[in-house]
Parts: C-alpha cells; sequence; structure tokens
C-alpha cells in the first residue's frame, strides 16, 4: 500500500506541476520562448525531486508505460503493475483537476 500511495502523490505531484506551471506561465509573459523555459524549469525540478523523494519507497514511475516496462521486465507483479497503474491514473487525474482549480 506504501508503494501505491507514494505512485498515487508523486503522479499528482507531477501533473500539478505541469499543468499548473503551464498555466502560471501563460499569465506572466505573452512570450511563448519564456513560457517554455518556466514550464521546462518547474517540470524538470519538480521530477527530480519526486525522483529523489519516492524512487526507494516505489521506484518513482509515475507513468503507467514505466510500470508496464517494469512488469514486462519482471521487476513487477501483475497485481503490482494494476495497482500502479491505478494510483497513477487517479494521482494525474486529482493532480491535474487541482491545478485547473487553482488557475
Amino acid at each position: 500500500m506504501q508503494k501505491q500511495l507514494s505512485e498515487f502523490i508523486g503522479t499528482a505531484t507531477l501533473a500539478l506541476v505541469v499543468v499548473g506551471s503551464g498555466a502560471m506561465a501563460e499569465n506572466l509573459s505573452s512570450d511563448v520562448g519564456l513560457q517554455l523555459l518556466i514550464n521546462a524549469a518547474a517540470t524538470g525540478t519538480a521530477l527530480w525531486l519526486l525522483i529523489t523523494l519516492f524512487a526507494p519507497i516505489s521506484g518513482a514511475h509515475f507513468n503507467p508505460l514505466v510500470s508496464a516496462i517494469a512488469y514486462f521486465r519482471k521487476e513487477l507483479t501483475a497485481a503490482q503493475t494494476i495497482a500502479f497503474f491505478v494510483a497513477q491514473i487517479l494521482g494525474g487525474s486529482l493532480g491535474a483537476i487541482i491545478a485547473n482549480l487553482m488557475f
């Protein structure tokens, strides 16, 4: 359960940062290049922090495709993979919803 919770929190946070930084960048500047820089910097920093925090717990997949690859490499069981899929999809959805409510 701890692994699924870390995937849920990590994926929700990552989606929140990606969607939120895009919305924030649009409000800060009309320069598209600066908007992309803001979004990339926020996303890269958040991803580094999330991987650092959650890699020891769950592997820090944050993406169903990464979990599927881990399954095919026999690093996860089918049950773990499905649990990760559910946690990641719900976390990503929640993060996007929160970002849209914030901005």
